[in-house]
């Protein structure tokens, strides 16, 4: 008789560690897919800072931007005054596209992953295609992070 209480006792702490087993890995995915999609909000972010800083003159950029905002940059400087204004417009709208990638994806819309990536992909063969191999090889790596938190989403 001793040994029938115990029996469900064993049953029903095996079953409460299954269901903490559960919640935990559900926990470390939900994580692990924000991260991946906040990858594209520090695109956007650094996109505009390196377009911001063209503007104002300066001389260097993030790796990890967009580099379709260097091409905007040029063609922007050739404008002449109204240069400046339609490359913020245009860079910004570009940068916000990328955020609203990251706003998707962090909500677990795999559209917004996938879309996100191959567009960043694009942008990385025009790093590429520019030889810019720093920034082709820092677009790998954040492609990498964003598949990562994709993968973590299915």
């Amino acid at each position: 008789m001793a040994s029938a209480g115990v029996a469900p006792v064993q049953a029903s702490e095996r079953a409460l560690q299954e269901s903490q087993r559960a919640a935990v890995a559900k926990m470390v995915s939900s994580a692990r897919m924000r991260a991946g999609a906040k990858w594209f909000y520090w695109i956007a972010g650094l996109s505009l800072i390196n377009s911001l800083v063209v503007i104002t003159g300066g001389n260097f950029h993030f790796v990890i931007g967009l580099g379709v905002t260097s091409v905007v940059d040029a063609m922007a400087k050739r404008a002449g005054e109204l240069g400046g204004v339609l490359d913020f417009v245009v860079n910004g709208f570009l940068a916000g596209a990328v955020a609203l990638f990251g706003y998707f994806a962090v909500q677990g819309q795999k559209w917004a992953f996938l879309v996100g990536m191959g567009l960043y992909a694009l942008d990385g063969v025009l790093c590429f295609g520019a030889r810019d191999f720093l920034s082709a090889g820092f677009h790998a790596y954040a492609l990498f992070a964003i598949y990562r938190g994709y993968q973590a989403a299915n």
